[in-house]
């Protein structure tokens, strides 16, 4: 992954579509990032990696006795999602993002007028509201409204790790195949896009703190879900002591979770957004 950087949101964004739609005021579009979702081998032993970094189980549904997805804090808007690997032909990693939206039946709205096919808004198991899109390469896009009453804002102020090594998920990088058409997406769903050497970054304005990442897909290539820190050093010891293997290179502080998943703590210094 190349190093940290840094863009200066802009104020307006050009979204491409069949109408010259208006763009949704900024507390009506993406607002963040409410969690990102993975499946895994072993929900226990991804429970207790993850709580290595300082991050605890929040709650957890079950179906027939089993579990069929955990929620692991990592603030009190964002997540990790588990699913457990319920089939050979599954594939381990990542699943999805999810967005949060400030007003999500607008933004569904805004994503129909512009040509994007987004799913109905419905009420999810946790009581929140989501709608999904896939991406062109088939990926699920989903996002979130948070509700009064759902099961996250009813765990808002509990299960916040004392220890966490980062109090926030940043973004992600991720590995595509087809990364014009990625771009394009992404900045139809309300992203800026700024071309590096063979990586796009991308911003939005409603979350000057979000910073995500595409580059090409090369053979073995896996997302990087990426936290923010004020020193690197001190991440790495932290990692370190907990018992999960840390590699640092400079400012960048990589760890694997035990399917080879890759997180990795940036050093920003204070206040970087």
């Amino acid at each position: 992954m190349k190093k940290y950087w840094i863009i200066l949101p802009l104020l307006a964004c050009a979204l491409l579509g069949p109408a010259a739609a208006q763009p949704p005021a900024p507390d009506a579009g993406i607002v963040g990032i409410a969690h990102i979702a993975l499946r895994v081998s072993d929900l226990d032993r991804e429970i207790a990696f993850l709580g290595k970094l300082g991050y605890k189980e929040s709650f957890a549904f079950s179906s027939a006795g089993k579990t069929t997805e955990v929620f692991v804090k990592i603030n009190d808007r964002q997540f990790i999602e588990l699913y457990p690997k319920t089939d050979p032909a599954q594939p381990l990693g990542w699943m999805h993002v999810c967005f949060e939206a400030g007003d999500l039946d607008a933004l569904v709205k805004y994503y129909l007028s512009i040509g994007l096919k987004a799913a109905p808004v419905r009420k999810g198991a946790a009581g929140n509201l989501i709608s999904v899109i896939n991406d062109p390469e088939g990926r699920v896009t989903e996002f979130t409204q948070y509700m009064p009453g759902s099961r996250h804002m009813l765990d808002r102020g509990q299960h916040l790790g004392l220890s966490r090594v980062s109090t926030e998920l940043l973004g992600f990088d991720l590995p595509v195949s087809a990364l014009a058409a990625e771009e394009q997406f992404y900045t139809q769903l309300g992203f800026e896009a700024e071309d590096g050497d063979r990586n796009v970054h991308l911003t939005t304005p409603g979350a000057p703190g979000v910073r995500l990442e595409m580059r090409p897909a090369l053979p073995g290539a896996q997302p990087q879900l990426l936290f923010p820190v004020p020193d690197a050093r001190q991440a790495a010891n932290q990692l370190k002591d907990a018992g999960a293997m840390p590699d640092r290179n400079g400012k960048l502080v990589f760890v694997r979770d035990p399917d080879g998943n890759s997180f990795v703590f940036l050093e920003t210094g204070p206040g970087h957004k």
